[in-house]
């Protein structure tokens, strides 16, 4: 059994096409490589923490397995209602070394394994992905915590992926093998919620109801140059406990000048400077041309990933057309609906699921679409709003 395998990374980029690629959805959770032997489960984040007493729900990877030796390689989530995983409802695990069974009991995480790098004392790394892939399913890893990936199939993955809730989608060259600690293209992923991992060059104070606390932190990202810039700040999106534990974590990272360059004397006035090692999320709209973050709104800590994560991401997806709503069709329980849209002179239909939509499509792909989630056309009816007013 290796001692470490460092995870695979994707290269960002739009969403390849062809017979050569296969697709899964991207989630939005940690990573985490499991290696199971005689000592039994051994989980390893991104950045090689030992995050086993984390998630002990991983221990029914080695029930699963019947004492297999293996080397897998996976996401953990937590899931809201409906499956839809949830990074904010994942941030009350990731900090919590050994959680209580309460805690494990009401924010429960999934371990969802997408490769298999090391199975019955032999290393499978330079297998192309077709093969691992198979390898994997073979293996049975269906249970209660851990379930195995399902590849995404049609011209319209990114729009399903949206459609489930997931961060986007990860396109895999079927012949490709598994290339340890290496960012390649041979995986390339494509997010729908835009977001950036950034550092914490310093700190606001609060007023008002933050008054005595963290009003706002100051960011830095690596810029094109590889060089630590300054990324604006950010002031929502955290709660009490955030607020709390951020300055615990600060106070001790205190310095004297700011740790980066440039900053404007309208941000710099009053800041609390800190040493560049905590790496946070934000989720955030665009870049300004001065390379700020739009609307930046703070997701928490990423303690499992590494600092030089905190690069400029790529453009974002763009968003939803607009129109007038003519007709609509939705399920019995009102979780999908199909409406027809006007814009113009042109008529297309959208797709909504929960808060995600997609429009634009024709009434084939709505079918397909419907198809691949597991529903009828035929089970779709007028809203019952509609036919109340109707009568």
């Amino acid at each position: 059994m290796p001692e470490l395998i460092p995870p695979m990374l994707a290269a960002g980029g739009p969403v390849p096409a062809g017979d050569g690629w296969a697709y899964e959805f991207k989630y939005d959770g940690v990573r985490a490589i499991s290696y199971l032997g005689g000592a039994g489960v051994r989980v390893l984040s991104r950045n090689n923490n030992t995050v086993t007493g984390t998630y002990p729900e991983l221990a029914e990877l080695a029930t699963l397995l019947g004492g297999r030796p293996a080397v897998l390689d996976g996401e953990i989530v937590a899931l809201e209602p409906g499956e839809r995983p949830s990074f904010s409802r994942l941030q009350q695990r990731m900090h919590v070394a050994l959680p209580a069974p309460a805690l494990v009991e009401s924010v429960p995480v999934v371990y969802y394994v997408f490769d298999v790098l090391h199975l019955d004392g032999s290393p499978v790394l330079a297998s192309p992905w077709s093969e691992r892939r198979a390898i994997l399913e073979g293996l049975g890893l269906y249970g209660t915590a851990v379930r195995t990936t399902r590849p995404l199939t049609g011209d319209r993955v990114l729009e399903v992926a949206e459609l489930a809730g997931m961060e986007g989608v990860v396109a895999k060259r079927r012949d490709a093998p598994y290339r340890p600690g290496k960012r390649s293209a041979d995986w390339t992923k494509t997010p729908l919620v835009r977001t950036q991992e950034v550092l914490v060059v310093g700190w606001k104070a609060g007023a008002g109801r933050r008054a005595g606390t963290i009003g706002s932190l100051l960011l830095g990202v690596f810029d094109e140059t590889d060089r630590l810039a300054f990324a604006g700040h950010v002031g929502t999106g955290f709660s009490d406990a955030d607020l709390r534990a951020l300055h615990n974590r600060l106070e001790p990272l205190a310095r004297t000048t700011p740790p980066i360059p440039g900053v404007p004397r309208e941000h710099a006035r009053r800041a609390h400077w800190v040493e560049p090692v905590l790496i946070g999320e934000v989720a955030f709209r665009t870049w300004t041309p001065e390379g700020r973050l739009r609307h930046p709104v703070w997701r928490g800590l990423r303690t499992d990933q590494p600092a030089r994560a905190a690069s400029r991401t790529p453009a974002p997806v763009p968003p939803p057309s607009q129109g007038t709503v003519e007709g609509a069709l939705e399920t019995p329980d009102g979780r999908w609906r199909v409406e027809a849209v006007r814009r113009g002179r042109d008529r297309f239909y959208r797709l909504i699921h929960g808060d995600n939509t997609i429009d634009g499509l024709a009434i084939a792909t709505v079918e397909r679409l419907l198809h691949q989630a597991g529903i009828d056309m035929a089970d779709l009816a007028e809203p019952s709003s509609l036919r109340h007013g109707a009568a």
